[in-house]
């Protein structure tokens, strides 16, 4: 479809549905005033849905007042849809998506906008919060959700009100407060893949003046969801501990503290791939477009002795048809006993652990002034073994070694003068990041190829090894190039100062003004590194005289061991890569909000929001690859309406935005003379998205409720030249953002009604579905993510005083396979599959 019938068919939707929003309050009043519906659904004017009160704005109003696309969900609805992880808000946020990246990492989509890097080290342009407090690296969420009053999906650039630029939107999770009352709860969950889950809260008060809540939940599965195609094996058990303390502490009437906690420990299983191809520098027979000759000779050493097959055989052979299978190398073949070298030991799993500090402090003012302080402090330790190639054979697996200091600290004072609303503040952040990781390439075609092509020169003048001074012989030659470290340090800084108001200029009519000063300063140092001498052969006979020769200088430096095998071509030497940047930003908002009536809201808006540059933590052959992205920019528009319907049985919601995108991030291939394309970040000069977002509330009955929501959307990149997979000059303009759906809807029911004076009956199920995407290059299929629906649901009993509650559960009832990741790593392109069917029962006592 081309763009103009597409601008023209949203456009055309988007105003009959603001024709629409034009005449509800003549069908508001036609409704109050409508004869009395069949006696077969009977009209109650006492039905009304609830409002849910949010923070968007940083103080606490109805979401239906908020000019701005917001979805918020309450405890109960969370429980009801069993949201238990940040992931699980994809199923009632059509706009919103999470795919996994090949090193664990989450990368979160709103309205098109992500941001796809591997690296743990990479800020998301979804922020995400707790309590008001940044959690600005995606992988901190992993832990599980519980415990909690509220979610809030903040859609378009965010700056202006929250501490940290993002350009796609921000999610806000508010954790349930002490309070003064005496209650405490336990579940238990049991289902299949030897599912068990526990989770406890206790609400205690110390005095008038002091209250404290703890809550914890633990995810467990003793059998992995995935199996291995050649053995007895399986993969993918879950071991989650989640736990929170919190103080609420008053001691004087204008003074309020709020102390919390927040912690997770992960010990799951890593997720493997699913091998669907090998890739054209891996398969012998692929030629290299224009060459006419093969690109190279692959070499595959390793068999697996259980079927016979290599690794050409068994991609080839073994295409997977459902979630579950994959495969991944036996622990014989990767660890250091079993091969001579320094392989990687230990369990392919999740070693992780996430402590997080908040202090929040207010203080009222007697002539109506708060002054509020925010203190957040997050540490993240992770360590995993991942292996990902789908494949038995130690083609590439990574141990993985991270660590994250974040400090955060907010200062801001708000108040009421004549009919404006405004808060003025300050914002301080530090992070100090190691993100480390150590690549096994013992059965890695490509790492073979080269390690062969060093031997070839073992008479060079250039074989001697720097520490011995003798040559390296031909054995040392070929088992080189198996194993390396890639590393990255990071002090990365933010301060901003920032201002905002409500202006009530009639009462019909309010404009909002926003604006942030923001700058953001990062150091880094970092290199792929030699390890124990396995670089050492390669790097100092084969990649000295290639660069030489291309180059036309004097061979490099050797490499010594343990040192930094990334090249510099200004120095001429190998050696570790360090950059700083330094940038500024100013971020706005204007908002015109316009409420004809008191069930109905129109507001138009822009917004100028901002994504701190980015350095990546690459297997990096030449210095440029570690080059960081700078700061992106993206001007969002946006109109909408919020209306009450059906004398507030309906609530309504829709908004058209068109966002102008400037610099956009993203990971790109670098054209790399010995390797062909390796990973790096670039800058896209220009791109746009634009498209449609509404969600539909109603309540059909006093026992039913359904929640729809509809998310259409156009993303393409401008003029951008690049190089593709094949480290070939490319220009990708027209091509659509990755993991960006055109189309995606969401629908609700949820079910609760009294069956006798002691028992209720509750009941839900959601749905989503969207259409197809790309993970990579969209002219090849190889990276389609197909259309895929889901469908979870639950039914259970509970007491009428709400002490109890026994229900059953299924999520992706239908066993749908599908798939929300592609990418290529050494040898094959994969896939990472979705969960299959998973169901349970659970049981709920509160007292």
């Amino acid at each position: 479809m081309t763009q103009t019938p597409r601008i023209r068919r949203y456009a055309m939707l988007g105003a009959s549905l603001f024709a629409l929003a034009s005449q509800m309050p003549a069908m508001a009043q036609e409704t109050d005033a409508a004869p009395a519906a069949p006696a077969e659904t009977p009209a109650d004017s006492s039905l009304k849905l609830g409002s849910i009160v949010v923070t968007a704005q940083r103080r606490e109003e109805s979401i239906n007042d908020v000019p701005m696309s917001i979805q918020a969900f309450g405890e109960d609805t969370l429980d009801a849809l069993r949201v238990d992880s940040v992931d699980d808000l994809q199923n009632v946020v059509p706009s919103f998506s999470v795919s996994q990246s090949y090193q664990g990492v989450p990368t979160y989509t709103l309205r098109g906008i992500g941001f796809n890097t591997i690296n743990v080290s990479a800020t998301s342009t979804v922020g995400t919060y707790v309590d008001e407090v940044a959690y600005p690296y995606p992988f901190m969420n992993s832990g599980p959700v519980f415990d909690i009053q509220r979610v809030e999906v903040l859609k378009g650039p965010q700056g202006t009100l929250f501490g940290r630029n993002t350009t796609a939107g921000l999610i806000n999770m508010v954790t349930n407060k002490p309070s003064d009352q005496f209650e405490g709860s336990v579940s238990a969950d049991v289902g299949n893949y030897d599912t068990w889950n526990i989770e406890g809260m206790l609400n205690v008060p110390l005095s008038e003046r002091a209250q404290a809540r703890f809550a914890i939940r633990s995810e467990n599965s003793d059998e992995g969801w995935q199996k291995s195609i050649t053995r007895g094996e399986d993969r993918g058990t879950k071991d989650k501990l989640g736990f929170r303390a919190a103080l609420a502490l008053q001691p004087t009437d204008s003074l309020d503290i709020d102390v919390s906690y927040n912690g997770w420990r992960n010990k799951s299983d890593t997720i493997g791939g699913q091998a669907i191809a090998l890739t054209p520098n891996t398969d012998p027979t692929f030629v290299v477009p224009g060459t006419g000759g093969p690109s190279t000779t692959s070499l595959f050493n390793a068999v697996d002795p259980v079927t016979g097959l290599s690794l050409v055989d068994f991609v080839n052979n073994n295409f997977p048809t459902n979630a579950e299978q994959t495969d991944w190398a036996p622990n014989y073949a990767r660890t250091t006993d079993g091969i001579g070298v320094n392989g990687i030991d230990g369990p392919l799993e999740e070693d992780s652990k996430f402590d997080a500090l908040k202090l929040g402090v207010r203080y009222g003012f007697d002539n109506g002034l708060n002054l509020v302080s925010l203190t957040g402090y997050n540490k993240l330790d992770r360590e995993a073994v991942l292996d990902f190639s789908s494949a038995p054979f130690a083609v590439l697996l990574q141990d993985v070694d991270a660590e994250i200091k974040s400090f955060s600290q907010e200062l801001r004072l708000e108040g009421e003068t004549g009919k404006a609303n405004w808060l003025v503040g300050a914002y301080y952040g530090k992070d100090e990041t190691s993100d480390t990781n150590r690549t096994l390439l013992l059965d890695n075609a490509n790492s073979s190829y080269v390690a062969t092509i060093a031997a070839t020169l073992a008479a060079s003048p250039l074989n001697v090894d720097p520490e011995t001074g003798v040559p390296y012989t031909v054995a040392e030659l070929l088992n080189s190039f198996q194993t390396y470290r890639d590393t990255g340090e990071f002090e990365t800084k933010t301060w901003s100062i920032f201002a905002n108001a409500d202006w009530e200029l009639t009462p019909e009519f309010t404009l909002t003004t926003g604006i942030r000063y923001t700058e953001d300063t990062q150091d880094y140092v970092g290199c792929s590194g030699d390890v124990n001498g396995s670089m050492q052969p390669n790097v100092n006979v084969f990649n000295r005289t290639y660069f030489a020769l291309i180059y036309g200088t004097a061979p490099a430096a050797p490499l010594l061991e343990n040192g930094c095998n990334t090249f510099d071509v200004a120095t001429n030497s190998f050696g570790p890569v360090a950059s700083s940047t330094k940038e500024d930003n100013v971020s706005w908002r204007i908002v015109g909000n316009w409420t004809p009536t008191d069930n109905l809201v129109l507001f138009a808006s822009a917004t100028q929001g901002y994504k701190s540059a980015s350095t990546p933590v690459n297997a990096a052959s030449k210095s440029e690859q570690n080059a960081p992205a700078t700061q992106e920019g993206l001007l969002a528009y946006e109109v909408g309406f919020k209306a009450s319907l059906l004398d507030q049985r309906m609530q309504a919601n829709a908004a058209l935005f068109y966002y102008d995108y400037e610099d956009k991030q993203i990971s790109a291939f670098f054209a790399d003379p010995i390797y062909k394309a390796l990973a790096r970040l670039q800058n896209v000069p220009t791109a746009e998205a634009y498209g449609l977002d509404a969600e539909v509330t109603y309540l059909i009955s006093e026992e039913l409720t359904a929640m729809g929501g509809l998310t259409l959307l156009h993303t393409e990149i401008g003029d951008f030249d690049t190089v593709d997979s094949f480290g070939l000059p490319t220009n990708r303009q027209g091509d659509p953002f990755l993991y960006s759906p055109e189309s995606v809807v969401s629908l609700a029911l949820l079910y609760d009604r009294p069956v006798t004076t002691d028992l209720g009956l509750r009941a839900s199920l959601s749905g989503r579905w969207q259409s197809e995407s790309t993970a990579g290059q969209p002219n090849d299929p190889l990276y389609d993510i197909d259309s895929y629906g889901l469908l979870n649901g639950s039914i259970g009993v509970y007491s009428i005083d709400q002490n109890w509650e026994v229900s059953v559960w299924g999520k992706n009832l239908t066993d749908e396979y599908y798939w929300q990741q592609i990418t290529t790593n050494a040898n094959v392109v994969m896939r990472f599959a979705g969960m299959p069917r998973t169901y349970g029962a659970s049981l709920t006592y509160r007292f």
